[in-house]
């Protein structure tokens, strides 16, 4: 019985999956065309899969000999010297273990010395297609483990070969692969911004592809292969519900529709999985923090990764250009993506892993201080109620020099997320919308099936009938009537009866409470 996989690459006869070369056009004709290219997308969307297929395709073929060689244990070193040899006895090992390689006469040892520590790889790389007798291709999975000199030298070495191959042998084909683009490669050799000369390792690379999500119908194709195998059924509106909470993430993907099958439904086949399963499955995960999510989680420690994630959860401007190195990382690591020209989470489930995160201190702190449902009602939630409470609390605790996990300029955003995530953590849920530059953060609690829309301002970016105009056309998005503003006051030199108040304002036939902080 196949399963759906979260654990690593896929392999044909043990998880489901799509064709993982269907993923990359072209990927075939780069390779038999003798191009050097670069694979890259964030964690756990198939690169490996696509790569081992890759390597499984040529060789059986039978006219090229496909290598795959994985730099992972190389992570982050800085001695060029070592970092090229263990480059070399990776690239004999995965040789001399390959079934398909079966080589010619007197064929050269694989590991010589001749050349010298400096050019260890480029040699070792010779003597492989000295050995196989016929053309070469070389994949190298985790390429971007390789920073700074280490990085320059295994370039360069590949470099040589390449524009040598008319006077020496040398692979045909070479992949480089990972989270990064090339031009995230040069991030890696010199984030000082130093200059590498005139001769640049990478005028060689032909295309650099991205792999990108599933579609919503190629997550329908992969479910079906479930209900091929087993019968049980995804119901209606689970997959779009997938897919509007993933976009398609492939980690995400399988590990719902694996929550579903083995934890929700324990293997029970003729049970449907249902949207309320769906909705139960991302909970888990939220969590849960599997690795995937936590590995993810831990970027945002990173000051580069602050540096854009702030501003983003307050709405407001940046200097950040598409341009920018770290704008690229960020989105290399698949945390955010470009939606209409604006800058956001790349899914939903990871805003409100975003938001959850950041804010889970603050939430661990709330439990004595903070009871879940003394505003809950039996069809929604007290609001006047509780933003009043949260004012109180804002109150008694808030403090000029707050910082959570050095996102010191978001942190009245964060603890309300927080209080509304303790009182939701009692029976609803939040929907949290993240966009840069645009003035606010919009969140809209769901709560025994009523809905509450909540848009939270600053002092700084609250501009009267223009944010009213803003909040109106939320509404409307929600079809909802009327919504509520917090809206922190900045200023040090105001006073607390100042900045406390409570009132409705009247704007397009919509009800706004503004809650002054």
């Amino acid at each position: 019985m196949k399963k759906f996989n979260t654990t690593g690459p896929c392999f044909p006869n043990e998880h489901y999956m799509l064709p993982a070369l269907d993923r990359l056009p072209g990927i075939r004709e780069l390779a038999a065309g003798g191009n050097y290219f670069v694979i890259h997308a964030p964690r756990q969307t198939g690169k490996t899969t696509a790569l081992k297929e890759l390597v499984r395709e040529i060789n059986g073929k039978g006219d090229m000999f496909a290598l795959y060689c994985s730099l992972e244990t190389l992570q982050n070193r800085s001695d060029p010297e070592k970092t090229n040899i263990a480059i070399r006895d990776l690239v004999a090992d995965n040789v001399e273990m390959s079934p398909s390689y079966v080589p010619v006469p007197n064929a050269p040892a694989l590991r010589s010395d001749r050349g010298g520590i400096g050019l260890a790889v480029r040699t070792v790389l010779q003597n492989v297609c000295r050995a196989a007798g016929k053309p070469v291709g070389v994949f190298f999975d985790e390429a971007d483990c390789l920073v700074g000199d280490d990085l320059i030298s295994f370039l360069r070495q590949l470099r040589d070969g390449y524009v040598n191959r008319d006077t020496m042998p040398f692979p045909k084909s070479v992949a480089l692969v990972g989270m990064l683009d090339v031009r995230d490669y040069k991030a890696q050799i010199r984030p000082d911004g130093e200059s590498l000369g005139q001769v640049s390792p990478f005028n060689i690379i032909a295309e650099d592809m991205l792999i990108p999500n599933f579609t919503e119908t190629e997550i329908a194709a992969l479910y079906s292969q479930h209900t091929a195998e087993t019968g049980q059924v995804f119901a209606d509106g689970a997959v779009e519900d997938v897919w509007q909470l993933t976009r398609g993430q492939p980690w995400l993907v399988s590990a719902i529709a694996h929550e579903c099958v083995a934890k929700i439904h324990g293997f029970r086949y003729g049970e449907n999985i249902t949207v309320e399963d769906v909705e139960a499955a991302k909970e888990a995960i939220i969590r849960r923090r599997d690795t995937h999510v936590d590995s993810l989680m831990e970027r945002m420690r990173e000051p580069r990764v602050r540096r854009i994630v702030e501003p983003l959860i307050s709405g407001d401007k940046s200097d950040v250009t598409y341009n920018d190195e770290d704008y690229r990382y960020i989105t290399d690591l698949g945390l955010l993506r470009i939606d209409r020209g604006t800058l956001v989470p790349a899914n939903p489930m990871y805003a409100e892993i975003i938001g959850r995160y950041l804010s889970r201190g603050e939430q661990d702190a709330m439990i004595r201080s903070v009871p879940e449902t003394p505003w809950a009602k039996e069809d929604g939630l007290d609001m006047a109620g509780l933003m009043a409470a949260f004012q109180r609390f804002w109150r008694e605790n808030s403090g000029a020099d707050r910082d959570i996990m050095g996102y010191r300029e978001s942190v009245p955003h964060l603890v309300l997320m927080a209080f509304l995530q303790r009182v939701t953590n009692g029976g609803g849920h939040i929907n949290r919308e993240m966009a840069l530059g645009t003035g606010r953060l919009d969140l809209c609690v769901e709560f025994r099936g009523a809905r509450y829309a909540i848009e939270v301002k600053t002092s700084d970016n609250f501009q009267g009938e223009k944010s009213y105009d803003q909040c109106a056309r939320y509404l409307d998005t929600l079809g909802l009537s009327e919504a509520w503003m917090p809206i922190f006051e900045k200023s040090k030199d105001k006073s607390w009866d100042e900045k406390i108040y409570s009132r409705d304002v009247a704007f397009g036939g919509k009800t706004i409470h503004l809650v002054g902080l």
